[in-house]
């Protein structure tokens, strides 16, 4: 992966005061050779002074270098044709400049270089000491175009690194996030299905109450003690799945399947609704627990819809299966086209069949002879056979 060419991380204060001390060491190697030289000739003190003066603006120059890196190693090389001392600041500022990876302006920085080195030798004369410092500087200067490609190198790895742990950590948070949403749209399931379902209750017995005008006292007093049964039991599971939420974790609470089937029929019928109910499964105990509590809820569902869309029909639920050929849910009733379904009423078969998809099963609905049919297939695999049973 090729990191960004004008990413530069930033340095610590150990860092900066490395690159300072790389720059430093050279001019004090030439800064004491130009001392050297003074002791015995005094005529070149001006000289000195001067080179030592052009390798200290070198040294300012490079606190810069980051921000303008080609214009401070071009600077920097051009000290270095008329000051020695000044070669450390430039050769810092180059290495900089070659981590940008910038070919366009790095290779004419480095022929500057070159010639600056040519110049400086050259003004005091060609020998053979001269030949040998040109090959050594051209020496260094590539060693220090290799070390600046290793340094961008380790650069982009560890940007590299860095944006792998940030993408990972946001995935994670992603996945969080989405488990998060699953597990409170679950939830909300439940919700509406145990809500939708009590209130529809509540809604016909009240219903009841409100039109019908030859119940006596003992059958009013029924009536109102139903609604409030299921009102009680509204709030409770309610509780149950408000804490659920609150605790950010699965359903605790025992959840319905197959076997309180009877007690929701015999519930709904104490209501007032018809139900006829033909009941043809075979091997219920080897159901899976979590198809049975989304069968429950699929019938309790279709109940209240039938409620809702034709109230007063006779309604009919047929189940049948057996393992390995799946569970299938029948529920018809009279269609009422004349009919307004309560609040929430066209929620019905959405809920139905986000349920359906949750257990990996298939719905189907349809107006025929003037019935409403829902028909709701689930997988019910056959259980494996025990292996020793065969044995004689």
């Amino acid at each position: 992966m090729r990191g960004r060419p004008d990413y530069q991380p930033p340095l610590d204060r150990q860092g900066v005061a490395l690159r300072y001390l790389c720059a430093v060491v050279p001019m004090l190697f030439h800064g004491t050779v130009l001392a050297w030289l003074v002791l015995h000739d005094g005529g070149r003190l001006p000289q000195a002074l001067i080179d030592t003066a052009l390798g200290l603006i070198g040294l300012v120059l490079m606190r810069w270098r980051r921000r303008w890196p080609w214009q401070i190693a071009l600077a920097t090389a051009l000290l270095t044709a008329f000051s020695a001392t000044a070669t450390g600041p430039a050769q810092v500022a180059y290495v900089s400049l070659v981590t940008h990876r910038r070919w366009s302006r790095t290779i004419p920085v480095a022929a500057v270089s070159v010639v600056c080195l040519l110049v400086s030798g050259a003004l005091g004369g060609i020998d053979q000491a001269t030949v040998v410092s040109s090959v050594s500087g051209l020496t260094i200067l590539g060693g220090l175009t290799v070390f600046g490609l290793y340094l961008r190198g380790r650069r982009d790895l560890e940007l590299s690194l860095r944006e792998r742990a940030r993408a990972a950590e946001r995935e994670q948070r992603q996945r969080i996030d989405q488990a998060r949403l699953a597990e409170r749209v679950k939830i909300a399931q439940e919700m509406h299905d145990v809500l939708a379902h009590r209130i529809s209750l509540l809604a016909m017995l009240a219903g009841g109450l409100a039109y019908r005008t030859d119940l006596g006292p003992e059958q009013t007093r029924e009536a109102a003690l139903a609604i409030q049964e299921n009102a009680h039991q509204s709030l409770n599971e309610l509780r149950t799945v408000l804490r659920t939420l609150r605790d950010d974790g699965a359903v605790e609470a025992p959840q319905p399947d197959l076997a309180h089937l009877d007690a929701l029929f015999g519930e709904v019928r104490a209501a007032g609704q018809r139900v006829e109910v033909d009941d043809r499964i075979d091997g219920r105990e080897s159901l899976p627990a979590q198809t049975g509590r989304h069968a429950y809820r699929i019938v309790q569902e279709a109940l209240t819809n039938a409620r809702k869309h034709a109230p007063g029909a006779r309604v009919t639920a047929e189940l049948g299966g057996r393992p390995g050929e799946g569970l299938r849910i029948r529920v018809t009733n009279a269609a009422r086209p004349g009919s307004v379904p309560g609040p929430g009423g066209r929620l019905g078969l959405v809920g139905l069949a986000e349920r359906t998809k949750m257990a990996g099963g298939t719905l189907t609905h349809t107006i025929q002879d003037g019935r409403f049919i829902l028909d709701v297939r689930l997988p019910w695999e056959a259980a494996d056979r025990d292996p020793a049973g065969d044995s004689g």
